[in-house]
């Protein structure tokens, strides 16, 4: 005796509703990869807002500190601040 025979799926269709999950499981991965790295962004302006408070109490501390640390510390609170405005404003555009 023969084996019968049997109507079986059609593959094609399989692949494009694979395809389609495959698709929305990227969409969904780089929108958290997008999230994560806003997240990471965030943080890195905290620890700048930071550095810059630490730095304008040394740059202000008087002769507790050296001038030559004043003068760093001074300059680096303005560029602290100065950076977190242009990441602030390139995350506005995003």
């Amino acid at each position: 005796m023969s084996p019968s025979l049997s109507v079986v799926a059609d593959n094609g269709a399989a692949l494009i509703k694979g395809e389609a999950n495959l698709s929305e499981r990227i969409r969904r991965l780089q929108n958290e990869a997008k999230n994560l790295a806003r997240e990471h962004i965030l943080s890195l302006e905290a620890a700048l807002v930071e550095v810059e408070r630490l730095a304008g109490e040394i740059a202000d501390g008087g002769d507790a500190y050296p001038v030559g640390i004043r003068e760093i510390a001074r300059r680096l609170a303005e560029e602290s601040e100065t950076r977190v405005q242009a990441m602030e404003a390139i995350l506005r555009r995003n």
